[in-house]
């Protein structure tokens, strides 16, 4: 089930829409302090709820907010099936309704809404705004030192692996011109956990749109259970170095033909 709305609902200062879209599986205490918090500090977008039939009753909690406010709007996904599965779906919704642009965000309180006005705000000069912890000015609150160097570490060899000079690419807070999404092929994206972070703005970079990293604070969710997995982690590890490679042997081919 999804909403009804057929068109953007709320709209910017200049006139613009858009949707922020917030995925969830069990996140039933998390998503009213989620979405209270986008609509405090950016009152003219609208919310794209995610629904991945969450156990613990989200979606219809969903359903209830949705019921109250005409600028949040639930979509249900029949099963989990990735954090990556659940934007796409996302993303096809706000593409059929005509927003300007999307935005991510998680519904765990890690991406704080005060730095959401901040991100929306780059996308006059950019076509894809990161929130990035990696940069002056970022930072993390409440994670363990075994978690951060993981996250750095990631990103360092995500940078030399793809030649992306981007410092977080894993981070999950971030905006996208909808121009930007279509010209993605979204149907070849099969990254399902973290790495579909990465794989979004390895294509953006590659096909040369505006990419703009603006530092964020992100906060450690205090309710409920992380969903980084062991196995997010291997997928990730594995398809950076599968495109990686591709992309080297790429450019050692053109330097060939170039001395020809």
């Amino acid at each position: 089930m999804t909403s009804f709305s057929t068109q953007p609902t709320g709209a910017g200062p200049d006139g613009s829409h858009i949707c922020v879209i917030i995925p969830t599986y069990n996140e039933r205490e998390n998503l009213p302090t989620a979405v209270a918090g986008v609509r405090r500090f950016a009152p003219y977008v609208d919310i794209l709820v995610v629904d991945d039939s969450s156990p613990d009753g989200t979606g219809q909690l969903a359903d209830e907010i949705a019921a109250d406010d005409d600028q949040v709007h639930v979509l249900h996904r029949a099963g989990k099936e990735g954090l990556g599965a659940a934007y796409l779906a996302g993303f096809e919704w706000c593409l059929q309704r005509g927003y300007d642009a999307v935005v991510e965000m998680d519904a765990d309180g890690s991406h704080r809404p005060e730095d959401l006005p901040r991100l929306l705000a780059g996308l006059a000069d950019s076509d894809v705004v990161l929130g990035s912890r990696w940069i002056d000015g970022g930072s993390v609150v409440n994670w363990p030192r075994s978690r951060e160097v993981l996250s750095r570490g990631g990103n360092l060899y995500t940078r030399w692996a793809l030649g992306v000079p981007i410092a977080d690419a894993t981070g999950g807070f971030r905006a996208f011109r909808t121009d930007v999404l279509k010209s993605l092929d979204l149907h070849t994206v099969a990254s399902a956990g973290y790495c579909f972070q990465v794989d979004l703005a390895w294509r953006a970079w590659q096909r040369g749109y505006t990419v703009t990293e603006i530092p964020i604070t992100f906060v450690e969710r205090q309710i409920g259970t992380s969903k980084m997995s062991r196995g997010i982690v291997t997928e990730a590890l594995w398809r950076v170095t599968q495109w990686g490679a591709v992309h080297r042997w790429n450019q050692a081919r053109a330097a060939l033909r170039s001395r020809r």
